[in-house]
């Protein structure tokens, strides 16, 4: 061997053992940020049997053949019905490989549904518990370990629209209830100022600390009450402590009432809300804010000024999972695409917005009475605790959501649009919503809203049922059709907008009209009554609780002239005394009507 190739050599070891020590040297910079970014994946199964845990060890990067007998083996677990059993073997596989989108969203479907079901339905405390351990698991684990996974915001958004939204659950009541009375605390006055005001909070808590004059506050607590020295748990207890000042110190109460009305406690109290909902329920407030100005209820006399949402609603919290899916994991930067080239989790997070937008529009409106109290209220029951026996929860139409939905879904349609797109879902879907929601219109007394809406169905779909011009004739064929075969849905999206427009009509003088509308929401509600009665989890609320309901829609709506408003209830207290008698004392009605549905079985 030359000499020239022994130096080549020579320097080629050297350059080796050099680069090798400079790679070992990066070793540990290296595995911490594995740690830092969360990429390690080998952490110890707990309580798991000792083969189990013996065989994960010993197969090292093997392992991935333990995970597939363990998915097996927990898929036969819920085929039959042992979905405890199937949890734990979930809970294993996610330690084994958290990259493992498809076993987060088995593992939070398993909870949310069928673990909760297993439950008795007397008891919907605890189903309660297992449809929040659900999507409590995904949001607050599953997507923070596979944030490009537009499936897990799918899974999330679909328990809070379907498990939570529908009445698919005989406790579906529940389910509503305690979500609206958990986000009701951090809402605030819930107007557009609020939520502007929560996107502009600082976002942690050293930022708020080093306000001298907040820091005055915190130091105020902390000197009353040891619950506040830890900063971590600080926010929290103040929220407590805002609801139920009977768990802390009676000082600590004082220390509220002596910064009350002041500029400190204001912006402590935004800055606490907004941590809430950034660190418990993992809601941006800026793309909380976002969504109000984009999807939420339109001004009847503005269209383009929007209402912020109701958060207390569950379909809202569906929409918020699906959008922020779609811009994190979803395309980006496309102006139009053909199908193929969108995955089918996107094309159904798509469908999720669109489907929480027309659920809104459907019964949006939040209507939370306390039976104890004597006290209903269309904005719910201030500062409520807890849910209890002695409170209700009634959801009803929103008709400022139709223009949101019908923009939203329309810039859907051009999204996935294609030449062959006639038998398209998402046509189909908004097709059949606007026939449903020109009818409820007109019901409700908006009949020029309800024509307009007509002749723009009539434009955008053409079908024999739309050969009339006139939306009169096309109504009265629809209610003779839909009687035939009706769901609690239909039932009432027909009876509230009748009971509205009958009002509309009283107001107006137009007595024979009034009565006979009322007469006929009456027939619709008997129909349904007849053939549904004894199903507990699809019964509608007592006839009279639903007139209520539909004259505090008829105040609220800002469709309606405001001396029309004045005129009914003018009406009312002068020829109808004994109504509104009935209206003053609706909580001590709903509260009887509560007492006797408990005594009922099935009852919720």
């Amino acid at each position: 061997m030359r000499l020239r190739d022994k130096l080549i050599i020579a320097v080629c070891v050297v350059l080796m053992v050099a680069l090798l020590t400079i790679a070992g040297m990066r070793l540990d910079y290296i595995n911490s940020q594995r740690v830092e970014m969360k990429l390690i994946s080998n952490e110890p199964l707990q309580n798991a049997p000792p083969s189990l845990a013996f065989a994960t060890v010993a197969m090292g990067a093997f392992r991935g053949l333990v995970v597939d007998i363990l998915w097996m083996r927990a898929d036969k677990l819920k085929e039959q019905g042992q979905y405890f059993d199937a949890k734990q073997l979930a809970e294993w596989i996610t330690v084994l490989q958290p990259r493992f989108a498809q076993v987060w969203a088995f593992q939070a479907w398993n909870m949310a549904y069928n673990i909760s079901v297993a439950i008795p339905a007397e008891q919907p405390d605890q189903r309660w518990q297992w449809v929040k351990n659900g999507y409590e698991l995904l949001r607050d684990k599953g997507i923070p370990l596979n944030p490009k996974s537009i499936s897990l915001y799918r899974e999330l958004g679909r328990i809070f629209q379907h498990k939570i939204g529908s009445n698919s659950d005989d406790a579906h009541k529940y389910y509503k209830l305690q979500l609206a009375l958990s986000m009701e605390p951090l809402l605030g006055p819930a107007d557009n100022a609020w939520f502007e005001s929560l996107a502009k909070a600082p976002a942690d808590w050293s930022q708020i600390a080093a306000d001298a004059n907040i820091a005055t506050f915190i130091a105020a607590l902390r000197a009353v009450d040891k619950n506040f020295e830890d900063d971590s748990r600080f926010v929290g207890n103040y929220l407590s402590l805002r609801q139920n000042p009977g768990r802390f110190a009676p000082a600590a109460f004082k220390v509220i009432e002596r910064f009350r009305d002041t500029a400190i406690l204001r912006d402590f109290d935004v800055f606490a809300k907004a941590w809430q909902l950034r660190n418990v329920w993992k809601l941006d407030p800026v793309l909380m804010l976002e969504l109000n100005r984009t999807y939420g209820p339109t001004d009847f006399n503005d269209p383009n000024y929007h209402y912020p949402f109701d958060w207390r609603h569950p379909d809202v919290h569906a929409i918020y999972w699906a959008v922020q899916g779609l811009r994190v994991a979803g395309k980006k930067n496309v102006i139009k695409m053909g199908r193929g080239e969108y995955s089918v989790d996107e094309t159904n997070t798509d469908r999720i917005v669109a489907s929480s937008l027309q659920n809104l529009f459907r019964y949006g409106k939040i209507f939370i009475y306390d039976t104890n109290e004597n006290t209903a209220s269309p904005q719910g029951v201030e500062q409520a605790a807890a849910a209890g026996p002695t409170k209700d929860i009634f959801l009803r139409a929103d008709f400022r959501m139709f223009d949101p939905y019908n923009k939203a879904i329309v810039e859907i349609i051009r999204k996935y649009a294609r030449d062959d797109s006639s038998d398209d879902s998402h046509m189909i879907q908004h097709r059949n919503m606007l026939t449903n929601a020109l009818t409820m219109f007109y019901q409700a007394g908006h009949r020029q809203k309800a024509q307009k809406i007509y002749d723009y169905v009539r434009g955008l779909y053409p079908r024999p049922e739309f050969n009339d011009p006139a939306v009169e004739s096309y109504i009265i064929q629809q209610i003779r059709k839909d009687l035939k075969t009706i769901t609690i849905t239909k039932a009432m999206d027909t009876i509230m907008p009748m009971l509205r427009e009958s009002y509309f009509r009283y107001a107006l003088r137009d007595d024979d009209a009034s009565y006979a509308i009322e007469k006929m929401a009456e027939d619709v509600y008997n129909v349904y009554t007849k053939q549904y009665g004894d199903e507990a989890r699809i019964t509608l609320p007592e006839f009279k609780v639903m007139k209520f309901g539909a004259f505090m829609d008829f105040f609220n709506d800002q469709g309606y002239p405001l001396t029309v408003r004045q005129s009914l209830l003018a009406r009312i207290k002068i020829e109808q005394p004994k109504l509104a008698e009935q209206f003053s004392q609706i909580g001590e009605q709903l509260d009887r009507e509560l007492q006797q549905q408990q005594q009922q079985p099935n009852s919720q």
